[in-house]
């Protein structure tokens, strides 16, 4: 049996696990490339999760990609201990379990800290339990020993572990350098009793992702509104809404006093103008026909106003759809604050801009 225990802290190289939605890793990896250059890296769920190997150090990658937050890559952690064994030899859980424990509590950073576990696994991973199961079991080793406070939320640490198909790989790292505190940065809102749609939880991820103060508004505009997912969303948060679409809306919001809904094409309507500070859009469209509506009714919202769209990724090409759309927004006189991939997004990513 060969232990790997690795500090990646040595130059020029890094190694981290990174993740983005099923389906986009290949964007993700091209994201670092563009950043780091050479990138080596081996899948580890398919489209999904990745080892990536960087020729820079630690500290710099988390600068960078704190500086200029990625569109595909929602989380990652940096690898400072990693595990595999012998070609031949049958693999049992104990033979890595022990050294992960003693690694861990080597560390002088988890005494009297808040700590959060969070624990992955490939479908063929060398634990075969669940990766709750996992986490549990690595909680309870370390429990024995250790004078941590074992959090979910608001740690100050985190020790993440990702079994994969040939090795076991685990760091520990400050929420902040994670990209995301959520474990795989899979954020999750629980369905609540009578919720219209899932597209609430994209407002919900975008108010956390972004930090938009949604309370702050006044007066909002929801181009493409029916069902209602994001107009009752803008309700809950006291905002009077104006809501257009050529559907219906769902009857449980027409009783609203502060929803005025118009059922007719955005394009044909008129509206003040400054009559809004946030404008929202999340329509299943072209995405230069979306960023062509939106751009024609920024007369209605005020300088300083917030706008948020989804732009569909019907493309072999995603990258260069974004870069297209996006100056087409800025040509608007929108400033681009953040683009990203959020978990609740599927083929798309959710634009925050400013009018200026």
């Amino acid at each position: 049996m060969e232990e790997i225990a690795r500090n990646c802290k040595v130059p020029p190289h890094s190694k981290w696990i990174c993740t983005a939605n099923h389906g986009f890793a290949p964007y993700a990896q091209e994201e670092l490339r563009r950043m780091f250059g050479s990138v080596k890296s081996t899948m580890l769920v398919p489209g999904e999760v990745f080892a990536a190997s960087l020729q820079a150090m630690p500290e710099d990658v988390q600068h960078r990609l704190r500086q200029a937050p990625p569109i595909f890559l929602r989380h990652t952690f940096l690898v400072d201990w990693e595990w595999c064994p012998g070609e031949t030899e049958e693999v049992k859980p104990e033979d890595w379990l022990e050294p992960l424990r003693k690694y861990l509590m080597a560390d002088f950073r988890l005494p009297g800290a808040k700590i959060a576990v969070q624990a992955r696994k490939s479908e063929d991973g060398l634990w075969s339990g669940t990766a709750l199961e996992l986490k549990d079991r690595l909680q309870e080793d370390l429990n024995d020993v250790s004078v941590a406070d074992f959090v979910v939320r608001d740690a100050d640490w985190i020790i993440s572990v990702f079994a994969g198909a040939d090795r076991v790989y685990a760091g520990v790292a400050h929420p902040q350098d994670n990209l995301s505190d959520w474990s795989g940065g899979a954020i999750r809102f629980r369905k609540e009793e009578g919720q219209i749609s899932r597209a609430k939880f994209k407002l919900l991820e975008a108010e956390s992702a972004f930090g938009i103060p949604f309370e702050s508004f006044r007066e909002a505009l929801d181009i493409g509104a029916a069902p209602g997912g994001w107009t009752s969303f803008l309700l809950e948060r006291g905002l009077s809404v104006t809501a257009v679409d050529t559907g219906k809306m769902h009857p449980s919001l027409l009783s609203s006093p502060k929803l005025t809904f118009l059922q007719r094409n955005a394009n044909r309507v008129k509206f003040k103008e400054n009559q809004f500070d946030l404008l929202v859009c999340d329509m299943s469209w072209s995405p230069k026909l979306t960023a062509k509506l939106v751009t024609e009714l920024l007369y209605s919202l005020v300088p300083g106003g917030t706008v948020i769209v989804t732009v569909k990724l019907l493309t072999k090409k995603p990258m260069a759809l974004i870069q297209e759309v996006t100056d087409l927004f800025q040509e608007a006189r929108l400033q681009v604050q953040r683009a990203k991939q959020l978990f609740h997004n599927r083929d798309e990513i959710t634009l925050y801009m400013i009018k200026y």
